[in-house]
């Protein structure tokens, strides 16, 4: 059973994804998540590929997208505006602007923006498409629920 972070996280379907090189801010497709803001720039559904998904979040203050892992998809989180604390199972850093992380398949990682303000980074995972969920949620699982103290 697919629960509601996992249907909202669908693919855009647009009709010209397979003639689509270019995509414009003004015609990205755009997720509002808990976790912020998602400006697609590559995804199966708006350009031809299998292979990568590409997105720029931008994640309000005092927000996180909780310990979670990507089944069979590997990730590189790129910070570009303000800072965040990362987690790659359980170790921790945080990052600031022109930092990066990068997280293997099936990882359990999370990343909090305790600041004040809006942190934006580039997620970028491969492969795009998986016969499996885009994410499976741990964060009230153990040790994940007592490992980060808010």
């Amino acid at each position: 059973m697919r629960g509601a972070v996992e249907e909202n996280i669908e693919m855009c379907i647009c009709d010209s994804a397979h003639s689509r090189h270019f995509v414009l801010r003004k015609d990205a497709p755009i997720d509002y998540l808990p976790w912020g803001l998602h400006y697609w720039a590559c995804n199966p559904g708006l350009v031809e590929t299998r292979n990568l998904l590409v997105v720029q979040v931008d994640m309000p203050p005092k927000t996180a997208h909780a310990f979670h892992l990507h089944p069979q998809r590997e990730e590189v989180l790129w910070i570009i505006e303000g800072q965040a604390e990362q987690w790659i199972d359980r170790e921790k850093m945080v990052l600031g602007p022109g930092d990066s992380a990068f997280i293997p398949p099936d990882t359990v990682h999370g990343i909090y923006n305790d600041s004040q303000q809006v942190t934006r980074f580039l997620a970028i995972l491969s492969p795009a498409e998986t016969n499996g969920p885009m994410l499976i949620d741990v964060q009230h699982e153990e040790p994940w629920r007592s490992l980060r103290v808010a």
